[in-house]
């Protein structure tokens, strides 16, 4: 950890994106403050969480390519410094951002729009870790699978930060559990969460989870795609759903259809940015976020357990890519 040092006025520390080579091609940059036009809402940055797309975003590789030189950062928990008159939020209040780019800094610019208050109770920390994981998490178990409760949720990559959500998400929502992991030394970490069981992803690990889910899972959450999709798929119970998150493993697999009719599987997608763009009058992220907000109003706390300073938000990067990283990292840019 770093030592928070107040700024000088008028500049602003960020990291710059400055070549799409990955976490290496950011640089930590003194700019100017930032100035709202008409319409927009000026927040000071308190945390920011990482997240896979952070990492895409870094290596070029995501859908959204903002010309270089940029700041990149998706998951903001801040302080509203400047607002319109008249609108619904004040300076002062804190609130979530979801800008896609802009939050490893120490201010942003939005519009009303790109808001969403801070659930009561939450540090900053915590507030940023809950971004794109847990809205991923309600639209692909809720909106998508139509998760019931006592229902059985398998989750892929369950040490990841999705994983994590999933397991948090589907808790609450009264389903069972069973963490699916890759990573060795997560078994401590995902019961405490709530996982029910945990499969650790080796040889005979299908049979292993069927010991704890003789029928199969109702409902296999799968953020990672890659090797393990053939014998995922064989996991999921007659009339259960497979639900496609992303590919964090990297290969992109193919269905072998006999498996899905015949058991009346059904394979369904939850491209959580991607909807938001094809809906983007729906009002769906504050829907989410009401949900989401009962829940932590119910006890949910989204774990972060791992924090590093602005400085470093390229190791934090590296460290999520290597695999270093058991639930959600957050970058500290504030007190």
């Amino acid at each position: 950890m770093g030592v928070i040092t107040q700024r000088r006025v008028g500049q602003m520390k960020a990291q710059l994106l400055k070549e799409e080579s990955g976490p290496g091609g950011l640089s930590l940059t003194e700019v100017p403050d930032l100035v709202p036009g008409p319409g927009q809402l000026l927040v000071d940055i308190k945390s920011c969480g990482v997240c896979f797309p952070d990492l895409l975003i870094s290596q070029g590789k995501y859908q959204i390519r903002p010309p270089l030189p940029f700041i990149p950062g998706t998951e903001v928990a801040g302080v509203v410094r400047e607002a319109p008159d008249g609108g619904q939020y004040q300076a002062g209040d804190k609130v979530l951002v979801t800008p896609m780019v802009g939050g490893f800094a120490e201010q942003i610019l939005v519009t009303p729009e790109m808001l969403l208050p801070m659930p009561e109770g939450l540090t900053f920390d915590e507030g940023a870790a809950l971004g794109i994981n847990f809205q991923t998490a309600v639209f692909a178990l809720k909106m998508r699978a139509q998760t019931a409760p006592g229902e059985v949720v398998g989750v892929l990559g369950a040490a990841g930060g999705i994983g994590v959500a999933s397991i948090l998400v589907a808790k609450a929502m009264g389903a069972q559990v069973v963490a699916i992991v890759h990573r060795t030394g997560a078994t401590d970490l995902l019961k405490s969460l709530g996982a029910d069981h945990v499969v650790q992803l080796t040889d005979g690990w299908g049979e292993k989870l069927r010991e704890v889910a003789p029928e199969g899972v109702d409902v296999m959450i799968d953020p990672s795609g890659g090797d393990v999709f053939d014998e995922a798929l064989r996991q999921v119970a007659p009339d259960g759903r497979y639900v496609v998150v992303g590919f964090a493993a990297g290969g992109i697999p193919t269905v072998k259809l006999n498996r899905v009719l015949f058991r009346n599987v059904a394979i369904v997608g939850a491209a959580w940015g991607e909807y938001l763009r094809t809906h983007p009058n729906d009002n769906i992220p504050g829907l989410i976020h009401d949900e989401i907000t009962e829940m932590i109003g119910a006890g949910l706390r989204p774990p972060v357990t791992a924090t590093y300073p602005l400085a470093d938000t390229g190791q934090a990067l590296t460290d999520m890519a290597d695999g270093k990283i058991l639930g959600k990292a957050v970058i500290q840019i504030a007190d």
